[in-house]
């Protein structure tokens, strides 16, 4: 018995009932409701409002079935348990412009950045669709590879209103370390377009180095299907009524610290 388990079982056997049973509630409560029911893969559904959520997931590893397609590809596997509809987008080996601050964007009717020959303008359209977004990175120099930056830094910056209260995640795979790092930069973008952030139970990483290697990774995977859990949890409460999303009054404010 490894440490996990022998943990994991002496804390069952020492709270027994007292914790057990109002656990035990709250599940089938969750249960009845609808919201998780994950015994097999299950037909994708509808919410109450007539709604299919639907996940757009982007590899932004050069690598198509690398170790951060295998992350992703858990998440969808989980996300389809739960009838939460997913697309995988792939970066692969083609070159992502960066942004050159033309402010070309501004004056293109809202359809994204003026330069539409590479993946950005593909994500921009996928994203009207979209409810949520997660995106999975592998880990060059502690940082997210550079063209998986370009692509996000363009995305939100041409086309914020397409991400803005929409669920999003961030995932990073490294062989040793910077993935914590890695995830903070990505997770700084989210932040700044009203975008929740969706958690799991421990930070979105995985491990691995040589192809299909972050399989044997046991909790980095049950991390990537904790977070699908949780983002297919959170896209039927969000659709549940139909609310609109949060109407805020005011403009952001920019103060400079150099003035």
């Amino acid at each position: 018995m490894d440490r996990r388990n022998f943990i994991k079982k002496s804390a069952l056997a020492t709270a027994g009932a007292v914790v057990a049973a109002p656990v035990s509630a709250m599940i089938n409560k969750v249960e009845s409701a609808g919201l998780l029911e994950s015994d097999g893969e299950q037909a994708q559904e509808a919410t109450p409002t007539g709604k299919t959520p639907k996940v757009l997931l982007v590899n932004g590893s050069p690598r198509e079935d690398g170790n951060t397609f295998c992350c992703l590809k858990e998440i969808e596997t989980q996300l389809r348990k739960y009838g939460v509809e997913s697309e995988i987008v792939q970066i692969g080996r083609k070159p992502v412009r960066m942004c050159i601050n033309c402010g070309g964007c501004r004056a293109n009717g809202a359809e994204g950045c003026v330069f539409d020959d590479d993946l950005c303008a593909e994500i921009t359209h996928k994203m009207k669709d979209a409810d949520a977004l997660i995106v999975g990175t592998p880990v060059y120099y502690g940082q997210p590879n550079g063209g998986i930056l370009s692509l996000m830094q363009r995305l939100f910056f041409s086309a914020g209103h397409l991400v803005q209260n929409k669920p999003a995640a961030a995932l990073a795979v490294c062989r040793r370390g910077g993935a914590t790092a890695t995830l903070q930069t990505m997770n700084m973008m989210f932040e700044m377009m009203n975008m929740p952030v969706v958690t799991s139970q421990y930070w979105n990483i995985a491990y691995g180095a040589g192809k299909g290697e972050v399989k044997r990774d046991t909790e980095g995977m049950q991390t990537m299907r904790t977070l699908a859990t949780n983002m297919a949890f959170l896209l039927k409460k969000i659709h549940a009524d139909g609310s609109p999303a949060p109407q805020r009054d005011e403009r952001p404010t920019f103060m400079n610290f150099i003035r």
